[in-house]
């Protein structure tokens, strides 16, 4: 993937989540839009971050219609263009209209944007957010510094 954006996080601090925060996180998010009171049609998780907080999220709100929406936009800690690689195809029929979409992070909103072009009537949240790619989303549960690389549990190499 070809770099596009001045975002490098290649000398970054970092942040290492473990599952039981990341868990918590999910649940606090869920809390959230639990508080929210809506009728969702379904869930978009976006792949691959999204889909643990999704799983999460789907089982609190008790939504059994998942969908998945594959975009990428990394190589390894540079931020190219975003691609996606498989639409969600239930969602998209009515531009997401009473769909929840989760993601695990939003970083500088390059992928929150092209959901929002995809899915522009869904309800768009993630589990962390970083102060370019809050505004992006319609919730989110926890702030993290623009500065710092997140480091899930499943990035078992960083």
């Amino acid at each position: 993937m070809t770099s596009t954006s001045s975002l490098d996080y290649g000398q970054a601090s970092l942040l290492h989540l473990g599952w039981e925060r990341l868990h918590t996180d999910s649940l606090r998010l869920s809390k959230l839009l639990t508080g929210m009171r809506r009728d969702w049609q379904g869930l978009v998780a976006i792949t691959r971050g999204g889909l643990v907080p999704a799983a999460v999220v789907a089982r609190e709100l008790c939504i059994r219609k998942v969908e998945t929406l594959s975009i990428v936009s990394y190589d390894e800690r540079r931020q190219g263009e975003a691609q996606v690689l498989k639409g969600a195809a239930a969602a998209m029929k009515d531009g997401g209209r009473g769909w929840l979409v989760i993601d695990d992070l939003t970083d500088s909103g390059v992928t929150a944007r092209l959901v929002r072009q995809l899915l522009p009537k869904a309800f768009i949240a993630a589990v962390y957010a970083k102060p370019l790619g809050a505004p992006t989303l319609d919730l989110f549960a926890k702030e993290v510094e623009q500065a710092v690389w997140v480091v899930f549990p499943w990035d078992i190499n960083q």
